[in-house]
């Protein structure tokens, strides 16, 4: 699989977080980057349909 390397280091990057935040601060990261990651699916589709149809992608 050669998405493997991602999940080890993901698995490295979580233990490691576990181990110097708190229950609460761990809480806390995991649903801001769930937002994150539901924010970037968000854009994603958007410039996904701009392809479709030409229209101008949205700019920060």
């Amino acid at each position: 699989m050669p998405d493997c390397k991602n999940l080890y280091f993901l698995s490295t990057v979580s233990c490691q977080l576990s181990e110097c935040l708190s229950l609460d601060e761990l809480e806390k990261l995991k649903s801001d980057l769930l937002v994150l990651g539901y924010m970037l699916e968000n854009i994603i589709a958007r410039k996904d349909s701009c392809k479709n149809t030409g229209c101008q992608a949205l700019r920060f």
